[in-house]
């Protein structure tokens, strides 16, 4: 039975929460500020952690940026009032795998809580190989020759689709689907401001140029 921790300071919406996911099969621990919930998620003793931002003690960056700079690597799905794209930007790029904002569809945070878990230890362990380039998708370090530089989690991903297709076009609908878990994203700019991360600390690796735009469709990784 996947175990999830959600971290809301909203005492109805943790409770329905709570409810719902245990309703469902989850064995479920809600807590309610910032301070216990990266006590309890830091323990590592969890599949999944539903993030909000907004917290008494520390608030939801601070909590999921000192879990990723322990290397705890336990799926967080923040759930947030802040539903711009800057501020879904800024969460993913802390290291968040998913963002939902609110008000949400239960059915959508369902699906997006059953990606996440679908994210096994195996699968993120996986070192991939193409283009000249080597990911450590554990570490979350690409590198070509010496050069080795660090990722974020959404970074991770997105440089990992491609180069499982290299030589082949992505579109951007697929990199929706599959890094954003959200076949909306392909309306905001969310997916273009991500390759241009990974194409800036591409140049870093040694590797200027390795993804090509294909004006209209989506990206390329060189084979």
């Amino acid at each position: 039975m996947p175990r999830i921790l959600i971290v809301e300071d909203e005492d109805k919406l943790r409770r329905a929460l709570q409810r719902g996911l245990a309703e469902e099969g989850y064995d479920v621990v809600a807590v309610a500020d910032g301070d216990d919930g990266l006590a309890r998620a830091a323990a590592g003793s969890f599949d999944c952690v539903v993030l909000d931002l907004m917290l008494p003690g520390r608030d939801g960056l601070r909590v999921l940026g000192e879990l990723r700079a322990a290397r705890v690597p336990t799926p967080v799905l923040i759930l947030s009032a802040r539903g711009a794209v800057e501020d879904r930007v800024l969460g993913l790029d802390a290291g968040a795998d998913d963002y939902l904002a609110k008000p949400f569809s239960w059915d959508e945070l369902r699906a997006r809580l059953r990606a996440c878990l679908r994210r096994s230890p195996a699968d993120a362990s996986a070192l991939l190989r193409a283009g000249g380039l080597e990911l450590d998708r554990a570490r979350r370090v690409v590198g070509r020759g010496p050069i080795r530089v660090e990722l974020t989690v959404r970074e991770c991903e997105l440089l990992a689709s491609l180069m499982l297709r290299a030589g082949q076009v992505v579109s951007r609908e697929q990199l929706a689907r599959e890094v954003w878990h959200d076949p909306g994203a392909v309306l905001t700019n969310v997916i273009d401001v991500y390759v241009n991360y990974l194409r800036k600390k591409l140049d870093r690796a040694g590797a200027r140029g390795a993804i090509r735009t294909v004006r209209g469709v989506g990206y390329e990784l060189e084979a």
